[in-house]
């Protein structure tokens, strides 16, 4: 097998991609704390065409280098906004008639494998500081919780890596609609 040279892949353009449709989704970072994880949530933004990354509390925002190291210009596709506070950002949301689902470990949390969201709907996905998880407070405010299931020693997942996993999986229900996976 061959590894496909860049202009081999069918990239879109930055203009291109904000023309194109994306999933009913927004990722909310809640005090995230490493430039290098916003950077990442950013990238997986744009590879799994989500509608729009809410930046909250201490979460740095663009333009910054350190948040540029990883995310490779994702910055310029992904529509992006900065709310100093979550639950303000949560309020709007729900306004807005998006579901509000924290990932984290909560009681009666959905595990993500169980999740399947329906296409009518919009959601809102909060994920939170790398050590704190997302803000109680936050959590109360949100209409459910999802759960990555893991089964080690350490229950927890840096947040970038959670985000890509979550997306992924909810970007794979939506495929068929968006694109070909």
């Amino acid at each position: 097998m061959r590894k496909l040279a860049n202009a081999e892949l069918g990239r879109k353009s930055v203009e291109e991609y904000k023309c194109t449709p994306k999933i009913p989704v927004v990722v909310v970072l809640d005090n995230v704390r490493s430039l290098n994880n916003i950077g990442s949530v950013f990238r997986t933004c744009d590879a799994f065409m989500i509608e729009s990354l809410v930046l909250c509390g201490i979460t740095a925002a663009p333009p910054h280098r350190e948040i540029q190291k990883t995310a490779l210009g994702a910055t310029e596709s992904v529509h992006w906004t900065y709310v100093a506070d979550t639950r303000d950002a949560l309020a709007r949301l729900r306004s807005e008639g998006y579901t509000l689902c924290a990932v984290e470990q909560t009681e009666n949390s959905v595990m993500l494998h169980d999740f399947k969201p329906v296409h009518e709907k919009k959601y809102a996905l909060v994920f939170g500081h790398e050590i704190r998880g997302v803000d109680q407070e936050v959590v109360n405010t949100c209409d459910l919780s999802l759960e990555i299931p893991q089964m080690g020693t350490k229950h927890s997942i840096n947040v970038a890596v959670s985000a890509g996993i979550v997306l992924w999986e909810i970007f794979r229900n939506y495929a068929s609609a968006y694109a070909k996976v």
